[in-house]
């Protein structure tokens, strides 16, 4: 049997200086309280190798390629870690199998569980339930992406539609979870970031001196996963975050030194579409990541279509965001080695056939 969560380094709030775990001690716990806040601990090194290995038990890795016509247009040397190339067609997969692992391990009798999402949480989470044999209740707000509900369905889950937004989604899972005994999969949980980290551990064993990546955030699961990875491996890559303008708690958030909501999250990037960010998912952000980048739609529909134009990959809005930013800061980055994430590709025919004109 694989250990999957047992040892975890600590990522210090940002006012007592970020803590490299990765430079200074490869393994064991530490716990660190300040006052009366307890900081997330984030996985070390043995515990993201021995998720990876359980993750490609189901799937293989996936891979970093550098494209010579993003390059061009860029500046920049750039990587593409292309998430968008997993069984479900995003990165969520990866957290969706761990967690699962570690529930059916502690938790022998459960009568299923229940998620909100926007589409990849869900899909995960309906795939990896139909692994272990669990029913799934999937909980999406109205007007969610067709295509991404055809998936879940066609994966075994059950789907719910509820509210306007994925908030308020979230809000009726949690009451449904409790009236009808489901286990709730929330949208960042430590066996999340610990599986999904292992796509950024294939990307800087692969691609040696990145200066920096570029990660979206919907709730903070993939960045929290690269900063894990970042430091277990004791680099210096600078991991810089990146949301839509028409969803920008977390950028509020960074800025503030807060949790910061907001009353909407409009944007063609639904993966990135949060208005309540998650508490230690930003702790980890404020001491880990060296800043936050706001892309509007705009950049974000170019990003899709520059996606397509020049490597033929299809990216729904939330996965083309990391190069929207990238694009944004392009007399920053020009020269440097940078690698931004694909995160997904499942947008919706009716939404993509626009963007590309």
């Amino acid at each position: 049997m694989i250990p999957v969560l047992p040892n975890f380094v600590n990522c210090m709030p940002p006012y007592l200086g970020r803590f490299q775990a990765g430079r200074t001690r490869a393994a064991g716990c530490i716990n660190v309280t300040v006052g009366t806040r307890r900081f997330m601990l984030l996985p070390d090194l043995a515990s993201l190798e021995a998720a990876a290995q359980r993750v490609y038990q189901v799937m293989p890795p996936t891979p970093q390629i550098c494209w010579p016509l993003l390059c061009a247009r860029s500046g920049a040397e750039v990587w593409v870690k292309h998430e968008n190339h997993t069984p479900v067609g995003a990165f969520k997969i990866r957290g969706g199998i761990i967690y699962m692992d570690e529930l059916a391990r502690r938790e022998a009798r459960i009568p299923g569980v229940i998620a909100a999402t926007r589409g990849n949480h869900g899909q995960s989470v309906a795939f990896a339930t139909a692994r272990a044999g669990l029913r799934a209740v999937i909980v999406v707000p109205h007007g969610n992406s067709r295509e991404k509900n055809a998936a879940m369905r066609a994966l075994g889950a059950e789907l719910v539609e509820y509210g306007r937004d994925f908030q308020e989604a979230h809000e009726h899972a949690a009451r449904l979870a409790e009236s009808q005994g489901l286990h709730m999969v929330r949208s960042f949980a430590p066996a999340l970031v610990t599986g999904v980290g292992t796509y950024t551990l294939e990307l800087f064993r692969a691609v040696a001196g990145l200066d920096a990546v570029y990660v979206p955030i919907g709730m903070g699961s993939g960045i929290c996963g690269t900063i894990a990875v970042r430091d277990a491996l004791g680099l210096r890559t600078e991991v810089i975050g990146v949301v839509a303008a028409g969803a920008p708690a977390y950028a509020l958030s960074f800025a503030a030194g807060r949790p910061v909501a907001t009353d909407t999250a409009d944007t063609i990037a639904d993966g990135v579409a949060c208005r309540v960010p998650d508490t230690e998912a930003l702790e980890v952000i404020r001491c880990g990541a060296a800043r936050i980048v706001t892309v509007t739609d705009d950049e974000i529909r170019a990003a899709m279509r520059h996606l397509f134009t020049d490597t033929h990959n299809i990216a729904e809005g939330a996965g083309a965001t990391a190069l929207a930013a990238l694009l944004q800061e392009a007399n920053t980055m020009r020269g440097r080695r940078v690698a931004v994430v694909l995160s997904g590709g499942n947008v919706d025919r009716e939404v993509f056939a626009p963007v590309l004109g």
